[in-house]
């Protein structure tokens, strides 16, 4: 399944197997935790539990000694990772949710690797898609932090050190948030089917959005239900969302340009972030004139998106990268907020839709 969203990199928290080469396609196979030998599978839930343990106590250190070389000397992104996420799971309950062993042994050289892993019991398969992956035996493990007001997957790529002191060590580490706004993708996805059915295209493309980045638990994983989710948010795609191309907005005379729409949380309220190209952003005055009228030209433009989120977070950019004034009002205050204070912190955020 082709996925266009991320999360802003943020959102895609962790690095994965760092080398690279591309060779000829070689057998590789995927095993099912319900498929493995049982000492097989406990020894995996016990390593990844190992470094769930270690993320909940905020110990990149502990984390990095159970690492692998290649990607243990280039650890910040990880280290950032788990800083992020140990807040969120201090006191969660851990569970392994998902167990997939990822053989690649008959691998001639680091090359794209793709497993399909058949369900027990029935005709589905799931696919996991790993890049420049050397060969070896590798397992991906799925940790859920449940039971706190904001819970995670944790998704640990492993790989088989038989050598060393531990026989699996982490090789990939990615964070995801399992709810935005208080709901799970599940909601989202039933909310959007609704949407939908209204024709009310922009609520129902973002809340598949963020149903598709709440049920993903990592972009290299899909399944027949994530694809027909995905299917889903195609099909409810309006015209005009920025992409290859920015989208035009008329803002009270100016023509601006939209470079990003996605969903956002700000204090337990889903936000729709609006990033656009501005020429005020140095002045604050100025600078805040112009984010209101954008606030106000969305909502004239689209005025279905006042009842799907709480507010709107407008980034005015300077660059396509650089946030030089931001600002989050609730919808009700949005008509006549020109005076309105700049909002100093950022919302978490979620799926990076719109884009190609």
């Amino acid at each position: 399944m082709g996925r266009h969203p991320g999360i802003d990199t943020v959102r895609r928290t962790g690095a994965i197997l760092l080398l690279a080469l591309t060779a000829p396609a070689y057998a590789v196979t995927c095993t099912t935790q319900s498929q493995m030998a049982a000492a097989d599978r406990t020894q995996l839930q016990q390593a990844a539990l190992a470094l769930a343990e270690h993320v909940q106590a905020g110990d990149a250190a502990a984390v990095r000694a159970q690492t692998i070389a290649a990607v243990a000397s280039a650890f910040d992104g990880i280290a950032n990772s788990i800083a992020g996420a140990q807040g969120a799971v201090q006191h969660a309950t851990l569970t392994v949710d998902e167990l997939y062993g990822l053989d690649a042994t008959d691998l001639k050289a680091a090359q794209d690797a793709e497993f399909f892993c058949s369900l027990p019991s029935s005709s589905l398969t799931v696919e996991i898609s790993i890049p420049n992956l050397p060969p070896g035996k590798y397992a991906l493990a799925i940790v859920h932090a449940t039971g706190v007001k904001n819970p995670q997957a944790m998704s640990m790529v492993l790989a088989n050190d038989p050598a060393g002191s531990a026989a699996w060590k982490l090789a990939g580490f990615f964070v995801r948030p399992m709810t935005m706004g208080g709901h799970d993708g599940v909601w989202f996805w039933r909310q959007a089917r609704e949407y939908a059915a209204k024709k009310q295209l922009w609520d129902a493309y973002f809340y598949y959005e963020t149903a598709l980045f709440l049920l993903d638990p990592v972009d290299f994983l899909t399944s027949p239900n994530l694809e027909k989710l995905q299917r889903e948010a195609e099909q409810s795609r309006p015209d005009g969302l920025p992409g290859t191309d920015p989208m035009s907005l008329n803002a009270e005379g100016q023509t601006l340009k939209v470079t990003n729409l996605h969903t956002g949380e700000l204090s337990d309220q889903l936000e729709l972030v609006v990033e656009y190209q501005s020429t005020a952003a140095q002045d604050p005055v100025a600078a805040r004139a112009q984010v209101t009228a954008v606030m106000r030209a969305m909502l004239a433009a689209h005025p279905e998106l006042r009842g799907a989120f709480h507010g709107l977070w407008v980034y005015a950019n300077t660059t396509n990268t650089q946030h030089s004034f931001a600002l989050e009002l609730p919808m009700d205050q949005i008509q006549n907020s020109a005076t309105s204070p700049a909002q100093p912190h950022q919302p978490n955020t979620g799926p990076t839709s719109g884009q190609a």
